[in-house]
């Protein structure tokens, strides 16, 4: 059963009136089974490319799933990727999931055709999928090269705000403390900074003078405070300094390692800004690319659909290679009645799309048994009297 969340392409023979046809199956659709809206019905047409052999076909229509598989993926990585940047507001990303400036439905319904100048139907099928594999490859390597320098310098910027948040005991204390709450150049004191759970504060001060011998009385500054700690500076003599610290651990107090410096406030500022500007312009880089890539890899991906759909097409109904295409959008919640008004619209062509054609083809003993191997991804495909496959939708 097709998904209910994608714009299928189906193909038929054809059969000399095109407008007839689609004007009768849009009456069905549209209005009859009201399974589909007349703007989200369009013909496409589909181009006459060199058919090569059946056994050429067959292999084509074998590989054919893996690209389509990968060319999707790509397509949604990207998608992923503009919605990471965007935060996932449907307001953006509807500003930037664009094909050639327009929305993806207007893409496909509005006039779809084959880019001749980028993809010639001079070449070979093989030729077509090399080249249609390239590109898209191309854009996967450069998405990911692009996304792992974004995320690297995101994670740079992450790593540096980290410092100026969190509780005093884990903080940085850079833009905390100023140099007048340090003693320096003294041979013989030190200051040492204390984070004090807030509700051992009043049990600090009554006891930090006596944790150790050689505090200096009187000498606990509170800095600042926040909803968990308060940071204190406090001044001992440089001999008790460890016997200080490890009786501030059985206390519960917190001391932290600092040392004053004006090089290194300088030096995390300039760093903290860098890492900034260059997470903002690497942010700013990845969106336009994303925003050109997904356009690009999204028309990659419907010629590979159509390229797929000629294919099963000749092994489905065989020469002449002359078919008629349509674009359907569903409504939501009607691709068991938009399937069933297609398959009652096109049951006369029972008789021509038969499946058994390749069971035959590989039926029998023996080197026959081998190819059913060969062909079991065909065999095993869901089978209607037309050929159809599916655009998956762009959820925003």
């Amino acid at each position: 059963m097709p998904s209910d969340q994608s714009t299928w392409i189906v193909s038929v023979p054809e059969s000399g009136d095109a407008e007839g046809l689609f004007h009768e199956l849009s009456t069905k659709l549209c209005s009859s089974s009201k399974s589909v809206l007349p703007s989200n019905l369009a013909q496409l047409a589909i181009p006459s490319f060199k058919t090569g052999t059946l056994d050429s076909l067959v292999t084509l229509s074998e590989e054919l799933p893996k690209h389509d598989t990968f060319f999707t993926a790509t397509v949604a990585k990207t998608v992923d990727t503009l919605r990471n940047l965007l935060n996932n507001d449907p307001r953006k990303l509807s500003q930037h999931i664009l094909v050639n400036e327009q929305p993806v439905d207007a893409y496909l319904l509005k006039g779809w055709s084959w880019n001749e100048g980028r993809y010639g139907v001079q070449r070979s099928l093989r030729e077509m999928i090399d080249v249609l594999n390239k590109e898209m490859s191309s854009i996967d390597n450069v998405m990911k090269s692009k996304l792992n320098n974004y995320n690297l310098a995101k994670g740079a910027l992450v790593q540096l705000q980290r410092k100026k948040t969190g509780n005093l005991s884990v903080r940085s204390l850079v833009d905390i403390v100023r140099q007048e709450h340090f003693i320096n150049d003294s041979e013989y004191l030190q200051t040492v900074l204390v984070a004090v759970p807030k509700n051992l504060v009043k049990d600090w001060n009554t006891k930090y003078e006596r944790l150790t011998s050689m505090v200096v009385p009187r000498s606990s500054v509170l800095i600042s405070s926040d909803d968990e700690y308060s940071l204190f500076a406090v001044v001992v003599f440089k001999r008790v300094h460890d016997d200080f610290v490890q009786k501030c651990r059985e206390n519960k107090y917190i001391v932290r390692e600092f040392t004053f410096s004006e090089e290194a406030i300088d030096k995390q500022r300039e760093e903290l800004e860098a890492a900034d500007t260059t997470e903002k312009e690497l942010w700013t880089e990845l969106l336009q690319l994303s925003r050109t890539n997904f356009s690009e890899a999204f028309q990659i991906l419907v010629h590979l659909k159509v390229v797929q759909l000629f294919v099963e097409s000749v092994l489905r109904y065989g020469l002449p290679a002359h078919y008629i295409g349509f674009f359907i959008k569903p409504e939501p919640k009607t691709t068991k009645r938009t399937l069933a008004t297609l398959q009652s619209q096109f049951a006369y062509l029972g008789r021509r799309a038969n499946p058994d054609k390749l069971k035959s083809k590989s039926g029998g003993s023996g080197p026959a048994e081998e190819a059913v191997g060969e062909y079991q991804n065909l065999l095993e495909q869901e089978f209607f009297d037309f050929v159809l496959f599916e655009i998956p939708w762009i959820v925003l």
